[in-house]
């Protein structure tokens, strides 16, 4: 069973319906006891740092999520998801993340000829042989919807990145935790594919 964290996010229902597609069992929840049993977990997100903290601390999920990574339950975050995953964001000054990882998410630059937030499709470097992206060609195309992105501390976490204004980390993976800018569940053929070597781990 895979279990989607329920902290009011905005994707949770895409995240849902690609997973059944795959022929999964999930259920979108935030009981402990059920996140906790899960095969698997993912904390989807779309929306704003600050509030996304309020509310995964208000439904006492922070201690939750540290217990699923700390028993290797393989865990997938997706959009907001892995930008929570690290210490602060330029979006909410003074709130910290999750700090399960090192880094900072940063504004992406703006100028005349490039859009923010950055919504549409766009490549992937890839690189430090990522789990999800086994079989995915270079330079595969997924999509994108974000106005932050991420600068992680330790480089060899990162197994994706892109280019938009600046050098994006797009991805990163370590031991049980997976995580992308990108949208997967939105990205065709090449997302559902990635979500599927997830399921298989």
């Amino acid at each position: 069973m895979i279990a989607i964290i329920d902290y009011d996010a905005g994707n949770i229902k895409s995240v849902e319906k690609a997973m059944q597609l795959l022929g999964q069992e999930v259920v979108v929840t935030r009981d402990p006891k059920q996140l906790l049993s899960a095969d698997k977990v993912i904390l989807p997100g779309v929306g704003a740092f600050g509030d996304a903290m309020e509310k995964i601390r208000d439904y006492g999920l922070e201690s939750v999520i540290h217990q699923i990574i700390d028993r290797k339950i393989p865990f997938l975050a997706i959009c907001l998801g892995l930008q929570l995953l690290f210490e602060e964001s330029e979006e909410a000054p003074g709130v910290r993340g999750l700090e399960i990882f090192k880094g900072k998410i940063l504004k992406i630059p703006g100028s005349e000829d490039l859009k923010i937030p950055q919504i549409g499709w766009n490549s992937l470097h890839l690189q430090n042989n990522g789990t999800m992206f086994q079989g995915c060609e270079e330079g595969t195309y997924v999509y994108f919807v974000h106005s932050y992105y991420l600068k992680a501390e330790d480089e060899s976490i990162v197994v994706a990145t892109t280019e938009y204004g600046t050098h994006i980390h797009a991805a990163v993976e370590k031991d049980n935790v997976f995580a992308c800018q990108f949208h997967p569940e939105k990205s065709s053929a090449a997302g559902l594919a990635m979500l599927q070597r997830f399921v298989e781990i």
